[in-house]
C-alpha cells in the first residue's frame, strides 16, 4: 500500500490528478509530480507491441465471437493483397462467418489489386449458392468494372450481367446495363452489341438516351453510319430525346467520311430541336471543314461559336490555326496566333514547328525572329533540327541575319 502524503481524496480537482490502478481504493489518486513521472515512465519501458494492437489476423484463429466491424478491420489492415484470400478462406471456416455487402466489396476491390480475378469468380460463385446477404446494383457495378476494365473478361461481366436476378436475386439498373454495352463496344465485340440490347426487357431495363448512343458509337466504330442513323430515329419510340453527344457522335464519324455538309445538317437539326451546342460539337465540326480545306467557313464558325454564347477552347482556336498552316498562309498563320495568346490560349510546339518552317520557306526572315521569341516565352525550346533549318534559310538570304538567330540560342 501507498502511505506517503501525496495520497489525498480526489474532492481537490484544481490540481493535476491521475488516477491509478495500483492504488488501494478509487478514491485515491496520484498528486506528485514525481511518481507521475515514474508512473508514465513506466509505461516507455514496456514492448512497443503491448502499447499498439498486434496485427489482427490472429483473431480469426480464436474462438472468440467477431463483431462486422473487428472483420472489416482485419480485412481492411491486410498489407499485401495477394494474401487476401487466404484470409478470406480461414474467415469462412469460422462459425461467425456473416459476410456483407461491404465486406464483399472491399476483398474483391483488394482482390482486384492483386489481380487475382480467379479468386473473385470463386467469392461470386460463393455469393451466389449462400444468398447470405442482399446486394446493391453498386456492388455489381463494381464487379463487372473490374472483370471489363481490369481483366478483360468481357464474357465473365456479361455472364454476371444476367445473372443478377436469377443468381443474386438483384435485378440490373439501366446504369448497369449501359456499362456491359459500353465493355462490349470498346472491345470492338459489335455483333454481340444489339443481342444485348434486345434482351433488356428480360433484365428488365428501361432504355435511356445513354444506352442509345452507346448503340450509335459502336455502328459508327463499326462503319454502319445507315445503321446509325436509324437508331437515330429510335428515339421517340423509346420515349428518350437525343442530346448533344448523340449529335456530336454522328457528326464525328461524318466528318470522317468526308461528309461534312451532312453534319451541319445535324447541326442544323439540333438547332431546330431546341438542343444546345457544346464546344465539343464546334469543334468536330471546325476540324472536318480543316481536312476538307475549306479554312475561311472554319474561321467563320469561330465566330459563329462566340455568337451563340459557345466560348472556343484551346482546341477551337488550334484546329484553325492547323488549316492556316496546311492552306500555307504563314502570314495569316503568325498573326492569329499572335491573337491565340493574347486570348490565353497557348499554341502547340507543333504549330510554332510547322510556321517556323513554312516562314523559313518564304524567306521571310523577320517574321521568323518574333515567332522565335513568341515561342520562347511561351516555354518552348526549338531543337536542333529546327535551328538548323532556321541557320541555314537565313544564311542563304544574307549574312548578317544568322545573328538573328543566334540572339534566340543565347537569349539575346
Amino acid at each position: 500500500m501507498l502511505s506517503r502524503s501525496f495520497l489525498v481524496h480526489s474532492t481537490k480537482p484544481h490540481r493535476l490528478m491521475l488516477q491509478c490502478s495500483v492504488l488501494p481504493h478509487p478514491k485515491f489518486i496520484i498528486q506528485d509530480p514525481i511518481l507521475i513521472f515514474l508512473y508514465f515512465n513506466s509505461f516507455s519501458a514496456l514492448p512497443s507491441s503491448s502499447l499498439s494492437p498486434p496485427d489482427t489476423h490472429y483473431k480469426l484463429n480464436h474462438k472468440d465471437w467477431l463483431s462486422t466491424t473487428e472483420v472489416m478491420r482485419i480485412f481492411e489492415s491486410i498489407k499485401d493483397p495477394n494474401s487476401v484470400f487466404s484470409v478470406w478462406d480461414q474467415y469462412t471456416n469460422r462459425k461467425d462467418y456473416k459476410p456483407n455487402e461491404a465486406l464483399y466489396t472491399l476483398v474483391i476491390n483488394k482482390l482486384a489489386q492483386a489481380k487475382n480475378f480467379d479468386a473473385i469468380e470463386d467469392i461470386m460463385q460463393r455469393i451466389k449458392l449462400e444468398k447470405s446477404c442482399r446486394l446493391s446494383n453498386g456492388f455489381f457495378y463494381n464487379v463487372i468494372k473490374i472483370y471489363g476494365h481490369l481483366a478483360g473478361r468481357i464474357k465473365v461481366a456479361m455472364d454476371t450481367l444476367f445473372d443478377m436476378p436469377r443468381g443474386y436475386n438483384c435485378w440490373p439498373d439501366v446504369k448497369t446495363f449501359n456499362l456491359v454495352l459500353n465493355l462490349l463496344v470498346s472491345a470492338r465485340i459489335f455483333d454481340v452489341v444489339h443481342e444485348i440490347y434486345e434482351k433488356a426487357p428480360i433484365l428488365g431495363v428501361e432504355i435511356d438516351a445513354c444506352c442509345l448512343n452507346i448503340l450509335i458509337k459502336g455502328l459508327c466504330e463499326n462503319g454502319d453510319l445507315e445503321a446509325a442513323f436509324y437508331v437515330l430515329d429510335e428515339f421517340p419510340k423509346q420515349r428518350c430525346k437525343p442530346n448533344v453527344r448523340t449529335f456530336s457522335t454522328l457528326m464525328h464519324y461524318l466528318c470522317a467520311k468526308g461528309e461534312v455538309n451532312q453534319a451541319f445538317g445535324l447541326l442544323d437539326r439540333m438547332e431546330n430541336e431546341g438542343i444546345e451546342v457544346d464546344t465539343i460539337t464546334f469543334n468536330i465540326l471546325i476540324s472536318g471543314l480543316r481536312k476538307r480545306g475549306r479554312i475561311e467557313e472554319g474561321m467563320e464558325l469561330l465566330v459563329k461559336m462566340k455568337l451563340k454564347g459557345c466560348e472556343p477552347n484551346a482546341g477551337s482556336y488550334q484546329e484553325v490555326l492547323y488549316g492556316l498552316l496546311d492552306a500555307g498562309k504563314f502570314s495569316e498563320a503568325k498573326d492569329f496566333m499572335d491573337r491565340m495568346v493574347c486570348e490565353g490560349n497557348g499554341p502547340s510546339f507543333v504549330s510554332y514547328k510547322k510556321l517556323i518552317d513554312g516562314l523559313c520557306k518564304e524567306k521571310l526572315i523577320g517574321e521568323v525572329d518574333c515567332v522565335l521569341k513568341q515561342m520562347l516565352k511561351q516555354g518552348f525550346v526549338p531543337k536542333m533540327g529546327m535551328w538548323k533549318h532556321i541557320v541555314g534559310s537565313m544564311l542563304s538570304e544574307s549574312g548578317d541575319c544568322t545573328s538573328i538567330c543566334f540572339s534566340q540560342v543565347i537569349g539575346g
